[in-house]
């Protein structure tokens, strides 16, 4: 490896001023003799120096022929000198310096780094290793290491302004006996003037890209060997590492949270769960670079990238574009002509790279599982456990009130201007794994972070970590964001009453309505596995209830919990089966019960509203009103259906729709009112592998699709893609007619081996949410003889 040559006069000091120098140290034998002769001549030192500094200011007497040369170590070993200096020879100045030939940090992915270090799955010939864990490299010398006579240290670099104080300059010592939890190095081996070392790292030291260099002292100088921008070390968070404040000690859980690069990602309405595949692509070639370049772009200070807790909250906000143009902007509004709609991705691995590619230009469009499968994604590349987690019927709060407010007017009708606060059919975000020392014993693991921007945080979108433990018991007045995290999960939906003076009263409250079926991927199997235990008590229990008043009483609305009017008639939505499919009608049933012993009679108001799945209202599509009486115990069941026709014309994406009843009893003055979300389910794509899938062979799938609507899809586009099968494409298929069925064929070329799933979905104006997948189980190429 080329090497350049500090000459004595150009040593520097480390410390708060790494770029200071000083003319400190040893002189050379050439610089000696020199030094004696100037003494004899001149008899002052400081004359020496003041020459040495300005020559034409102090000259030196005609007879006297010093030489003061500095000596730069270039690629081909040349001097840098006076014109009429004599130029010193290779073997001169390999005698005179300890010079490094080259480094080699055995970054192959099959070796013994990369294998140790469990990054032998990511597809660069980068080195790539974890903290808190040894690594071995060999150093190839101008001559043989002497430890009697010879030093050697080496520097690390990371960031734009490199400080020992601050992490970002590690000066690494070579040390007889590595002691461990600390940056050190030790000679394992030595072969004539190769030696090879064994280096520890802190398990917390900074992540990120680093520089390295080498430099060696011995009698006559020092030397330090050139950058090599091939031998950066790209160094992670580790998992496996008990000190490193990510450790998580089960190994099937390191395999699904941090090795593991297809997820499930969960849709839908708490009675109608979908699932679709995602490649988070992680190992993927450049999504490393990509997720380095995330943390770059944010303008933090890469001091700080050694906690876990920092990092999860910069990825948070630069996932999405609000604020510092992240990665993903977001769009709700339906019209998505200027990039690709959110219901068309299928993993990140695209996502990331045409966003590093473009210099940091946002990516057109996502919503929320496009932003938690982007956010998997770079946990996972990074190092710390992360999973996709999704919410049904999660509350978005916006006043800090914990609970979930609708509005009503004197008739009870909601008032749409100041209902600001929503229940979303579904909500997804993270979980990140990790310590966390700056709370209370008991509360590390697992951490709610979200990157959809929803409301801001210390006036950024970002969101977390919240402490699953602190939000299940109400601890709203510990950081990050648990508060928000809490509504999402377990606040009461309240509501209000406009009354004539223009307040509003509190009439009625549902204690249940707000989370449910958390879930997440199950370990080792694609199952969905509910996680509601984690992040709540079990609903209506004294424990659930004492979390609830406790956030509350911390919120802007803790007087909602001075109401306590009995109630004896209820009411209750349910949906049979799996619910109503696109292009039929939607049939519900509304159950209503009075516990009291005597007859009740009631008006109940219906209103059936389109919406997105965020619960924001788009349009009222139809209204009713019942008059109804109730024997005493009595329970009536009432059939609730809207045709095809009354909503075809009104759905966003998603094809969600929102129930909403209101009533009250005449003998009491009891109000009723809930509000039931449900979707119209959309059919698959069904995706049929044709032929026998082969390393490195041409092979073939069929995508089949029937158009449940009688309405004709305009301007429909496939979208394929599968890890280690084929990079995402797009394929512009055209029209397809009303209730019409239709088949295309892809090819590829799988390059790797081993099972594999491919994913495919379709986007058009009128339908959307509609995808599928298949798995592949592609074999090696075969050796034998045709």
């Amino acid at each position: 490896m080329p090497v350049s040559t500090r000459s004595i006069r150009d040593r520097s000091a480390v410390g708060r001023f790494p770029t200071v120098t000083f003319g400190f140290g040893e002189d050379t034998e050439e610089e000696k003799e020199a030094s004696e002769e100037d003494n004899a001549e001149q008899g002052n030192a400081g004359r020496k120096w003041l020459r040495k500094i300005c020559p034409c200011c102090c000259p030196q007497p005609d007879d006297v022929d010093i030489t003061d040369t500095l000596i730069t170590v270039t690629d081909d070993l040349e001097e840098v000198t006076d014109d009429k200096k004599p130029v010193a020879g290779d073997s001169e100045l390999d005698e005179l310096l300890l010079n490094v030939k080259s480094i080699d940090l055995m970054k192959g992915k099959s070796g013994e780094n990369r294998t140790q270090h469990h990054t032998d799955l990511y597809q660069s010939d980068a080195f790539i290793i974890r903290r808190g864990q040894n690594f071995h490299m060999w150093i190839t010398l101008s001559r043989p290491f002497d430890p009697s006579t010879d030093k050697l240290h080496l520097d690390l670099k990371t960031g734009p302004l490199p400080t020992v104080s601050k992490g970002t300059h590690v000066i690494i010592p070579l040390v007889e006996e590595l002691e461990g939890n600390r940056w050190e190095a030790s000679i394992v081996s030595q072969d004539d003037k190769r030696m090879k070392l064994s280096v520890n790292s802190l398990p917390t030291a900074l992540i990120g890209r680093y520089q390295i260099i080498v430099e060696t002292h011995c009698a006559n100088g020092q030397a330090v060997s050139t950058h090599d921008p091939a031998n950066d070390i790209l160094l992670l968070f580790n998992p496996w590492c008990e000190d490193d404040t990510v450790f998580m000690d089960a190994e099937d859980e390191r395999q699904e949270y941090v090795l593991n690069d297809i997820g499930k990602i969960y849709y839908g309405t708490m009675d109608q769960i979908g699932v679709r595949t995602w490649d988070y692509g992680q190992f993927q070639d450049g999504i490393l670079a990509a997720c380095i370049f995330v943390l770059e772009k944010s303008g933090t200070p890469p001091s700080g990238w050694g906690d876990p807790i920092n990092v999860v909250r910069v990825v948070s906000a630069m996932i999405n574009s609000p604020d510092d143009l992240g990665v993903v902007e977001g769009d709700w509004s339906g019209n998505y002509s200027a990039g690709t709609s959110p219901t068309v991705w299928s993993g990140s691995v695209e996502i990331l790279k045409e966003y590093h590619k473009n210099d940091g230009k946002p990516v057109k469009y996502g919503q929320c599982w496009v932003f938690a499968g982007v956010f998997t994604t770079v946990l996972r590349c990074l190092g710390i456990p992360g999973r996709t987690v999704t919410n049904f019927s999660s509350a978005h709060d916006t006043d800090v009130s914990l609970t979930t407010d609708v509005y009503l007017d004197e008739n009870l009708e909601p008032m749409e201007l100041l209902n600001a606060d929503s229940i979303w059919n579904f909500h997804v975000w993270n979980d990140a794994w990790m310590a966390r020392p700056d709370l209370p014993a008991g509360n590390g693991g697992w951490q709610a972070v979200d990157a959809t921007p929803q409301e801001t945080s210390q006036g950024t979108f970002r969101c977390g970590p919240a402490s699953l433990t602190a939000v299940r018991n109400g601890q709203v007045y510990l950081k990050h964001d648990i508060p928000f995290v809490f509504a999402e999960v377990n606040s009461d939906k309240i509501y209000w009453q406009k009354n004539t003076d223009g307040t509003f009263s509190q009439i009625y409250s549902e204690k249940k309505v707000v989370g449910h079926f958390i879930s997440t991927k199950a370990v080792g199997t694609d199952e969905r596995m509910e996680i509601t235990h984690l992040y709540k008590h079990p609903e209506g229990t004294e424990m659930e209830r004492i979390a609830v008043e406790t956030a509350c009483s911390y919120g802007s609305k803790a007087e909602a919990y001075t109401y306590t009017k009995s109630q004896d008639v209820s009411v209750e939505v349910t949906m049979d089966g799996v619910g109503p499919k696109m292009g039929e009608d939607a049939e519900l049933k509304i159950t209503l019960r009075n516990s009291s012993s005597e007859e009740r009679k009631l008006i109940l108001h219906s209103q059936v509203a389109v919406m997105y799945y965020t619960g924001v209202h788009k349009a009222t599509v139809k209204k009713d009103t019942t008059d109804l009486d109730l024997m005493p115990n009595e329970e009536k069941h009432l059939e609730w259906t809207m045709e095809y026709k009354d909503y075809k014309d009104q759905l966003v994406d998603q094809a969600a729709l929102m129930l909403t009843l209101t009533g009250r009893v005449k003998e009491t003055q009891q109000v009723l009112a809930t509000q039931f979300n449900f979707r119209l389910r959309t059919p698959d794509l069904i995706l049929k592998p044709i032929g026998k899938a082969v390393v490195g062979e041409k092979m073939a799938v069929e995508i089949s699709f029937t158009n449940p609507l009688t309405q004709v899809l305009k301007a429909v586009i496939f979208h394929v893609e599968g890890l280690g099968l084929l990079t995402a494409r797009k394929i512009h298929y055209g029209d397809i007619g009303s209730r019409a069925s239709v088949s295309l064929t892809e090819h590829f070329v799988a390059p790797l081996p081993g099972p594999r799933k491919l994913l495919a979905s379709l986007d058009c104006k009128q339908l959307t949410q509609v995808h599928g997948v298949t798995d592949i189980t592609v074999e090696e190429k075969s050796n034998g003889a045709l």
